[in-house]
């Protein structure tokens, strides 16, 4: 009795929720009645998913090097999908501040361990051979990395660090975005011309990329931290959450990229280019950029020194006893 009780108080909720759909409920049941039961493999469309590894050579290697690089962009689409509830967020509740924090952390670590699937997972004479296909591809041209950087804090943050004293908010979002700091890695510092790889980014995704940073205008977490009550300001779980975004984004992740592309790249006769041309000795070292998401969790000190210790045990492995 209760079961049948139920049912029909489930249906009466159903004929209430399509009333104004211009149909009755017998049309939706109809269409239960009719439809395929779902499979996993349809649900996630998994046979449409193995079939988007497309090598450009016969190389094995090179598979998993797609793989990698698509596992992480559903990776930045996870981080992406976490960010945009924060941003659209009006509660100011700590808790949920805390745990999507927490998710963007969660995926961060997975993509930074993973990252030994690049380091030791390929053979680098491979590697060394099937790169020369992908020109002028490269990960600098990953898009969803720059958004994430867009959402998280505002784009005078992400200015140059030889420029960011020459800026602040009150520039148009357009005067800063010309001088974000990855532009740089991508550009001939003797003739200031853009590579192709640059090229190809702006054309494709800078209408994008402002549109972005006009609608988080004053509204990134880093706002949204700041615009919190100064009692959850303080609260240690936050800040310590948000600190470890940071690190994760601006130092431990970018030194995971600098460590495959010393292991692939580098030699002692002088180091090889990175596919997109990019100066990934200048591009990617956290204590050269300086992008910081949330300059006001940390003393001057900190920021002085951001990353530096790192990169110093990257390149001289025997400097640092701890």
């Amino acid at each position: 009795m209760k079961d049948k009780e139920r049912i029909q108080s489930q249906i009466s909720k159903l004929e209430e929720k399509y009333k104004d759909s211009g149909q009755d409920l017998n049309a939706y049941l109809d269409g239960l009645l009719y439809q395929r039961y779902l499979t996993y493999w349809d649900y996630i469309h998994l046979d449409t998913l193995l079939s988007l590894q497309v090598p450009r050579t016969y190389f094995p290697d090179e598979e998993i090097f797609i793989m990698y690089h698509q596992i992480t962009e559903l990776y930045f689409k996870l981080i992406l999908h976490e960010q945009k509830q924060l941003v659209d967020d009006k509660s100011q509740k700590l808790d949920f501040f805390i745990e999507k924090v927490r998710r963007i952390n969660s995926y961060y670590s997975a993509l930074i361990s993973s990252f030994g699937i690049m380091i030791k997972g390929m053979e680098r004479e491979q590697f060394l051979q099937y790169r020369m296909a992908l020109l002028p591809a490269s990960g600098f041209q990953s898009a969803q990395f720059r958004m994430i950087e867009l959402y998280a804090t505002p784009m005078e943050n992400l200015v140059h660090q030889s420029k960011r004293e020459e800026f602040s908010s009150r520039n148009t979002i357009e005067e800063l975005y010309e001088n974000i700091y990855w532009k740089s890695g991508a550009t001939d510092s003797s003739t200031g011309e853009k590579t192709l790889t640059l090229k190809q980014f702006e054309y494709r995704y800078t209408p994008r990329l402002i549109r972005i940073a006009k609608q988080v205008k004053n509204n990134t977490i880093y706002h949204k931290y700041l615009d919190l009550p100064p009692e959850l300001r303080q609260n240690n779980e936050l800040v310590n959450s948000l600190k470890s975004l940071d690190l994760n984004a601006n130092v431990n992740w970018p030194l995971m990229h600098m460590g495959s592309a010393h292991r692939y790249l580098g030699k002692e006769s002088g180091d090889l280019k990175a596919t997109g041309g990019t100066n990934w000795k200048e591009y990617l070292p956290p204590s050269f950029q300086k992008i910081v998401f949330f300059p006001k969790l940390y003393t001057n000190q900190e920021l002085n020194d951001w990353g530096k210790q790192w990169v110093d045990h990257i390149f001289n492995p025997n400097k640092i006893s701890n």
